[in-house]
């Protein structure tokens, strides 16, 4: 179907697609027709630019942003220019991109020139570059849209997620050579190569026009200098040198010292332009060949040609004779007037401070790459689960994590160990959120320790590993989530599409704990895993009902919808939680039992006996019992032991049981005085002070209860 037709003064140009209609419902369905919008603009020589919907043709004025949207992700178009003007002899698409000019072709039989366009995952602004020749003389049209998300709001959430990762890690949002770009705007900073590069691209033409003219009509100033001269070549007599003319009037070859006014280039003004050309030629230098050599199967032959062609321009200038009577430039050490008001001069000034600043992505003047949507959405998904924990704990993180260089300008998150996120409370590590590990031997970037894979890698998106003492000290629980830029319709409600959450359960079954240095067995690591998607979802979802029933599931993630409501109370219940609690929750497999070792024995451990100042240092390995334990308490099933000391009139300390045996209380007794005997270890603490408890006396020595009640009592 057709959907845009632009006519201009040598040709038609024409775009279909069959797959708009689905995309555009869709995004009616999920955002509402009012967010699917754009903006047009195009060159000069159009005669009228008409949208097709519905079999309706609306014409549009340039720069309209209440324009339907005809551009979106994952959609092929059919792009067609027929010239109408038969002197056309040659036409392209003219993308800095081989690879989309190569789905172009032109047929000069025909006087057409036609291709197709799919953006993929890139989204925002974008250009349809069309260069022709028309009786040798070359010509350049360009069509600008914007290309937008059926999923999520172009002109307000996809700005936030840019905005939330350049706030945590800036740069990270950039790309080079993508199909699309986004507006940003001027602020001081560091000059990354990248922005210099994208930037220059746009002012290029600007800063050497600037610079041929300052050559052409440089700037000078008169420059007092002295000199010695003969009565006949002095043209300015002063009364001192008339005065010595009149002395030495008999002496014609004499030499008078006199004082003169001279031109000179070297200025400031000229000395800062001989710096800031030689700058910008050295960096486009070194950065064009980088371009060059690593771009070299992707960049077209325009493109190339127009980074020689000012790579040797820059040269050219800053070999200009002009330069040799330039001094070396020794900084602006007061207010220049002629940077300030003239016209070249001050152009000049101001293009060489935009390029040595930094930029903030947002719509201003100038263009940059951004990533793929799909890509920013797992950065922007990792950034989100960390603001929540930090939000429920209150607690700071220790930033580990860093960008990495990526490709020819890019930075990407560093993966793995080299990501990690520590949430620490006085020293004791509560929480690690950890960024794209991959589980594999094979593999060079570290995962979690003691976390493999057996069979093919795993690579989750984003892993929250939560650390509990009261089943174990140290224990580690850990979570996957993955963000998945996509989703499905389930009924009335958006959901993950089947394949991520198939991924989920592979996740759960394929990672394992092995801790090869003690021997021990595979252990199963993952509680569960959990696909972040950008869609909308209530807690009436059967992927949040499946989060409590098998702890596999998804949670809604998109900005400013208050959807984040559903993860953050999942994992402040997490948080909350008990590893008893969340541990005996998980399914066991069918014909195994899974016991949650939690029985805790309190015993009284009186003054005068000689292992009570050894309970008190946590130094203690064995405990008697007394003569006479109750038959309630089954001692073959103790897991912890807990001592109630006399004096301190209560307990605080756990340890972890062993082994159970029998024994004499002390070498040589007889036999009525077996006792039961514990071998423990100190585990950790369960209090700050002494807790005390109203079933132990002198009478009634011990107490047979839970981890789960201690807590709660």
């Amino acid at each position: 179907m057709d959907l845009l037709r632009i006519t201009h003064d040598d040709f038609t140009l024409t775009v279909e697609s069959t797959q708009f209609q689905r995309m555009w419902n869709k995004g009616v369905r999920i955002l509402g027709e009012d967010k699917l919008t754009s903006s047009y603009h195009w060159s000069e020589s159009v005669q009228k630019v008409v949208l097709i919907q519905d079999g309706d043709e609306r014409e549009i004025a340039q720069d309209d942003t209440t324009a339907p949207a005809v551009f979106f992700e994952h959609t092929d178009y059919s792009v067609w220019v027929d010239f109408t003007n038969s002197k056309v002899t040659e036409a392209a698409f003219d993308s800095p991109r081989k690879d989309v000019n190569d789905r172009f072709s032109w047929k000069k039989s025909k006087q057409l020139l036609a291709g197709f366009l799919n953006y993929d995952n890139e989204i925002g602004r974008a250009d349809m570059p069309i260069r022709y020749t028309v009786d040798g003389v070359q010509k350049r049209f360009v069509f600008t849209y914007n290309v937008i998300s059926a999923k999520l709001d172009y002109h307000h959430d996809w700005k936030i997620i840019l905005q939330d990762i350049e706030a945590e890690y800036r740069m990270l949002s950039l790309d080079y050579l993508r199909r699309t770009y986004h507006g940003i705007k001027e602020e001081q900073g560091e000059s990354y190569d990248i922005i210099w590069w994208n930037i220059f691209g746009g002012l290029q033409d600007d800063f050497l026009r600037t610079c041929h003219n300052i050559i052409d009509r440089p700037h000078h100033r008169l420059k007092a200098f002295e000199t010695y001269k003969r009565a006949d070549q002095i043209r300015h007599f002063t009364s001192k040198l008339e005065q010595q003319l009149a002395e030495h009037r008999s002496e014609e070859q004499r030499l008078y010292h006199v004082e003169e006014q001279q031109n000179t280039y070297n200025t400031p003004e000229n000395r800062f332009l001989k710096h800031a050309l030689l700058t910008v030629q050295k960096r486009y230098a070194t950065l064009s060949a980088r371009v060059l050599q690593q771009e070299e199967s992707t960049l077209s032959d325009s493109k190339k040609e127009e980074i020689t062609t000012t790579r040797n321009e820059l040269t050219r200038l800053s070999r200009h004779p002009f330069f040799r009577t330039v001094g070396p430039f020794d900084g602006i050490r007061q207010e220049s007037l002629v940077l300030q008001k003239d016209i070249l001069y001050s152009r000049l000034f101001r293009i060489f401070n935009i390029l040595q600043k930094s930029f903030s992505l947002n719509d201003g003047l100038y263009r940059m790459e951004t990533k793929d949507i799909a890509t920013l959405y797992e950065i922007w998904c990792f950034i989100q689960v960390e603001k929540v924990v930090k939000e429920l704990t209150g607690i700071t993180p220790e930033q580990q994590s860093r960008t990495e260089m990526s490709g020819l300008f890019a930075y990407r998150l560093g993966k793995g160990e080299h990501s990690k996120i520590i949430f620490k409370q006085d020293d004791i590590t509560l929480a690690e959120l950890v960024y794209n590990p991959r589980h594999s031997e094979q593999d060079d970037v570290k995962g979690i320790g003691n976390l493999e894979s057996k069979t093919v890698p795993q690579k989750p998106d984003i892993v929250l590993q939560l650390t509990k003492d009261d089943l174990q000290q140290g224990m580690k629980l850990t979570y996957l989530f993955d963000a998945k830029y996509r989703l499905e319709k389930d009924g009335t409600q958006d959901v993950p599409p089947d394949d991520a959450i198939n991924q989920m359960h592979r996740y759960r079954d394929a990672i394992y704990y092995n801790k090869h240095h003690t021997g021990e067995k595979l252990k199963k690591e993952i509680i569960g895993g959990y696909i972040l998607f950008p869609g909308k979802m209530d807690d009436t979802s059967r992927f949040r009902r499946s989060v409590d029933e098998v702890n596999i599931g998804a949670f809604p993630m998109r900005p400013g919808d208050n959807q984040h409501k559903l993860l953050s109370d999942f994992i402040a219940e997490l948080l909350e939680k008990h590893a008893v609690e969340i541990v005996e929750q998980v399914i066991p497999q069918k014909g195994t039992t899974l016991e949650v070792k939690n029985r805790v024995l309190i015993g009284v451990v009186k003054a005068d006996n000689p292992q009570y100042e050894n309970f008190k240092n946590r130094t203690a390995t064995l405990y008697y019992t007394s003569k006479h334990v109750s038959k309630d308490i089954p001692l073959n099933g103790i897991d912890y032991f807990a001592p109630y000391l006399s004096q301190e009139g209560g307990y605080k300390d756990l340890y972890i049981v062993k082994n159970v045996r029998t024994g004499q209380k002390g070498e040589g007794e007889v036999d009525d005085n077996l006792r039961i005997i514990l071998e423990i270890e100190y585990s950790h603490s369960l209090f700050a002070n002494y807790h005390k408890d109203s079933n132990i006396s002198n009478i009634q020595p011990f107490d047979y209860t839970t981890l789960e009640e201690i807590k709660l009592s």
